[in-house]
């Protein structure tokens, strides 16, 4: 007749798989997240890639107004968060806004995504 089922104890630690690299610093966490509020808008994910989609990755403020339905006051706004967070980059001519992608911009975010 077989004994009493023994519990196995574990080693304390055993039960977790050892990291494969270096999670984000506090710091880093705070930085990128911030970053990606700026993608978190449905309206500038779309800006986005509008202009990532464009001719030389750039595109005129005048032609993003129609393709997301919003108004000038608000398009320019959603521009400037992504042009503040590192994704856009603003250039003036005559009375015309064009914002162009920041070469890299994306690659940190996808870098972290990819692990």
């Amino acid at each position: 007749m077989p004994g009493p089922a023994l519990d196995v104890i574990q080693p304390a630690g055993a039960c977790c798989a050892p990291l494969q690299r270096e999670p984000l610093a506090a710091a880093e966490a705070e930085d990128l997240a911030r970053t990606m509020k700026a993608l978190a808008d449905p309206a500038r994910l779309r800006l986005l890639s509008i202009v990532a989609a464009s001719e030389g990755q750039e595109a005129c403020v005048c032609d993003l107004i129609d393709p997301v339905g919003l108004a000038q006051p608000t398009v320019s706004h959603h521009l400037r968060v992504l042009t503040e967070a590192g994704f856009l980059a603003r250039s003036k001519r005559g009375t015309w806004a064009y914002y162009a992608l920041v070469p890299g911009a994306l690659d940190r975010i996808a870098d972290v995504l990819r692990g």
